[in-house]
């Protein structure tokens, strides 16, 4: 079967959904291409024309600087005038009406933007919708699974009443199968655009997706949702059907890593290894560009304190790895991740939180020191 009968299939089964999601729109996204394709034959079409004209007048100019070579030796130069023997034949000068009504490139100037304009924007506008929709169907999820205090509490209490693990599993695979198939969609339509154009402006505009960090694949929010698949799968529920068929993790690799299988047999690997300290994630954060570390090693970078937090580092910090600046305000803490790490790797996890408390209290006294000093004068 087509991939495009198979996201088609997939739509019609997610329109029954209470909550609506944003989706590729894929077939329109074809059509457009189609209307590429007919530009780009009548480019060929017009280039072909452009170039016999021009090796035409070539050949005309020729024979009339012959004739006049011939005619006209001893005599000053002479114009080329309607109706004498040295004006240019009747081909010449539509080729030249040719050239001046379809411009340099052959083609109207109407038609050379338009296409690429449509496709890219129109593309660019529902990746940044599906993101966002994701993002935010994800943080509700892992809110409900992950809560403390009283609203823990009103869980726990809720589950005597209804079933609340299998709700959740129903939305996880949900959310796995959109993301998966929406950046499916994404890159077969961009390999086809590259098809139809002969050019590699669909790859170049997938590398501007991850720069503006739109790469739905590449999201923390999916190595946060393969987290807490595999961290309902490692509860021991019977009851439950599995959902982390997609997941996979080794924390023993060399190194640790989170792999995704793809539907079209594609695998993506996660590494799970901090780029500061060099060792497996602790207390992991995503920065606002993807890349993941300690909370520890990130604080350290940002030139903040650990029990200040990432929110307060200042703007014009930039990420360890990419050197892209403001990414630390909008971290984001990976709470399923660090359960999953926790349960893993228990005397690494252990180990780690008896070094983090102390040098948050070293920090903590720190602190404090300076401000008693600065508040007396001394």
């Amino acid at each position: 079967m087509k991939f495009g009968e198979t996201f088609r299939e997939f739509r019609l089964k997610e329109e029954g959904l209470k909550d609506k999601c944003s989706y590729l729109e894929y077939k329109r996204l074809k059509k457009v291409l189609k209307s590429c394709r007919s530009c780009k034959e009548l480019q060929d079409v017009c280039d072909d024309e452009r170039e016999a004209a021009d090796q035409h007048l070539c050949q005309c100019q020729q024979r009339m600087d012959r004739n006049y070579m011939r005619t006209s030796v001893g005599l000053g130069p002479r114009n080329y005038q309607v109706g004498s023997e040295y004006q240019p034949c009747i081909e010449c000068q539509v080729g030249a009406g040719i050239r001046t009504v379809f411009g340099v490139n052959g083609i109207p100037s109407r038609l050379e933007p338009v296409c690429d304009e449509a496709f890219f924007s129109e593309l660019m506008k529902e990746a940044s919708d599906i993101v966002g929709c994701f993002s935010a169907r994800v943080r509700h999820l892992l809110h409900l699974h992950i809560s403390s205090g009283m609203q823990r509490y009103l869980m726990q209490l809720r589950k005597c009443f209804r079933n609340d693990q299998q709700s959740m599993v129903e939305e996880g695979k949900m959310l796995i199968e959109y993301a998966t198939m929406n950046a499916i969609a994404i890159r077969k339509i961009l390999k086809k655009y590259d098809k139809v154009h002969g050019s590699e402006n669909g790859k170049h505009f997938r590398s501007k997706l991850q720069s503006e960090h739109i790469e739905l694949l590449q999201s923390p929010w999916l190595i946060e949702l393969g987290a807490f698949c595999l961290n309902l799968d490692g509860a021991g529920d019977r009851d439950l059907p599995e959902i982390s068929g997609q997941f996979f993790c080794d924390v023993n690799a060399t190194p640790p890593v989170m792999t995704m299988l793809l539907p079209d047999s594609r695998k993506l690997d996660y590494d799970l290894t901090c780029a500061i300290c060099l060792d497996t994630l602790f207390n992991p954060y995503a920065l606002s560009c993807g890349h993941l570390f300690c909370k520890s090693c990130a604080c350290s970078a940002a030139s903040v304190l650990i029990f200040q937090g990432l929110k307060v580092a200042n703007r014009n910090e930039k990420c360890p790895v990419c050197r892209e600046a403001g990414v630390y305000p909008k971290a984001v803490h990976m709470l399923e991740l660090d359960l999953l790490l926790k349960k893993r790797c228990k005397d690494y996890w252990k180990e780690r939180v008896a070094a983090e408390r102390v040098e948050v209290l070293k920090q903590t006294k720190e602190f404090w020191d300076l401000q008693t000093k600065y508040m007396i004068g001394y």
